[in-house]
Formats: structure tokens, C-alpha cells, sequence
């Protein structure tokens, strides 16, 4: 899901990569309006609140929106610029950094989300959330080829319209089966978000900003799943390996 990139990545594995951090990106946005009254997975809305606040002559205001911004923006940096760092070391697991910053952000949220300090400063919880927001779409954008987007819907709708319309059009098998496929991908990520942001809503009323470490360990959950699978498949091939090279030896 995580490890596969480019021409090596299947439809599975973009659907799996989207089932999973789109429910986790619904979570986290819900969190954020329902704890902070803000829009903690994309910036769309806070270039309007800014430009707002300029024509209001609000500028302190305004600063607090364009560091909303400033914090997606980051993450996005921080993510792409950790990704290719790992690979020119080799690093096998390149996502395994800013999987382990997001997952650690989301648990000082909700570990410390309702303490005074951040009670007085709700915007740092918003920062902090946009920032783990930029760094997991960052990260499923490199690594999906811009397939897969998980954390903002805009962007989906519109694709989705085109392919829907292109689907009266397109009779080849071949395109018609990719454009399906991308049909059904869309949708998969819209309706994970929808999910995730119902069911996070619903834990809200319980557990208020504890919702974000739920979120967390589903996040460490299907990380942790897809290295073992990863291992499973490395430890299968050397056995395999193994047993050939056995095997023609007894053979010679």
C-alpha cells in the first residue's frame, strides 16, 4: 500500500491507500470544526477568511489565516523534502518518517488538545492538524503518482464529473476499464471521508479531541500491517530463493 510506487502500484493498492487515510482524514477534519470551529484538512476556505480579514483591515486576524496556510503548506514541504532524502540513502521504507510525524502529531493533539495552554491557543491545535494534514497528502500524492488524494474533496468532485461524462464516450475495453477503475477510486475516497467524518463526529460527542488518537491508531494500525505484509513477502521470496539454489545443488 505504502511501499509500491509508480508502474509497480496496483489498483489494490490505491484503493487501500485510499480507504484507509481518507476515514483518517475525515476524523481529523471533523475533529477540527466541531473542537475549534475550523478546517483543519484543506486551506480553500482560509484564503477566503484571509482575504477577508485584509479588506477588513483585521491584520492580525488575517495573520492567523495565513499561517493556517503557511502550516499546510509546510507539512506538504516537510513530507516531499523527508520522502527524497530517504531515497538518495536508500532508506527502504521512505514513508516511514512522515507516517511517524503524523501519528505523533495527532497523539499530541489528542493527548494535550484540551489542556489549558492549548484551551487559551486553539489556533496551535489547528496548526499543528494542518500540518499533519500536509504532510499525509503530500505523502499519498508522491507516492500514488497523483492518483490518490486524501484529505480534501473539491479537487475529486470535478474529476469525477469529467470521468463520469467520459464514460458515455469511451467504448475501447482498455480505456473504459481504466476509466472505471478511476471512476470507482474517486468514489471510494469520497465515501471513506464521509465515513470518517461521521464516525468521527459521533466519537466527538464522547471523547471530544481524543477522536484524533483514534485516528493515530488507525494510522499506526495500517502501517504496521503493511510492513509485516511487506516482511511476509521478502522472508517468502528468500525461502524461495532458498530452496532453488538447494535444489539445483542436488540436482549438479
Amino acid at each position: 500500500m505504502f511501499r509500491h510506487k509508480g508502474n509497480s502500484r496496483t489498483f489494490q493498492h490505491n484503493v487501500s491507500l485510499a480507504v484507509s487515510l481518507s476515514l483518517i482524514a475525515g476524523m481529523v477534519n471533523v475533529s477540527g470544526v466541531l473542537a475549534l470551529k475550523i478546517l483543519t484538512t484543506n486551506v480553500t476556505g482560509h484564503f477566503a477568511f484571509f482575504a477577508e480579514e485584509i479588506v477588513n483591515k483585521r491584520y492580525s486576524d488575517a495573520f492567523i489565516f495565513a499561517f493556517f496556510i503557511l502550516s499546510f503548506l509546510f507539512g506538504a514541504f516537510s513530507s516531499g523534502l523527508l520522502i527524497e532524502i530517504s531515497q538518495r540513502f536508500k532508506f527502504y521504507f521512505s514513508y516511514a518518517i512522515p507516517m511517524v510525524m503524523e501519528v505523533a502529531l495527532l497523539v499530541i493533539v489528542g493527548v494535550w488538545g484540551n489542556q489549558p495552554l492549548f484551551a487559551r491557543h486553539p489556533h496551535f491545535v489547528a496548526y499543528i492538524l494542518l500540518f499533519a494534514m500536509g504532510l499525509q497528502n503530500a505523502l499519498v500524492t508522491q507516492i500514488s503518482k497523483s492518483t490518490v488524494r486524501t484529505t480534501h474533496l473539491t479537487g475529486l468532485f470535478t474529476d469525477l464529473g469529467i470521468e463520469m461524462s467520459q464514460l458515455f464516450f469511451y467504448t475501447d475495453k482498455v480505456d473504459s476499464t481504466r476509466l472505471k477503475q478511476s471512476v470507482l477510486l474517486r468514489l471510494t475516497i469520497i465515501v471513506s471521508f464521509f465515513f470518517g467524518c461521521i464516525i468521527g463526529g459521533f466519537m466527538f460527542r464522547e471523547i471530544e479531541l481524543k477522536t484524533v488518537l483514534v485516528a493515530a491508531c488507525l494510522l499506526s494500525l495500517a502501517v504496521t500491517l503493511d510492513n509485516i505484509r511487506i516482511y511476509y513477502y521478502i522472508f517468502k521470496r528468500k525461502v524461495v530463493s532458498a530452496i532453488g539454489k538447494e535444489t539445483k545443488q542436488a540436482d549438479s
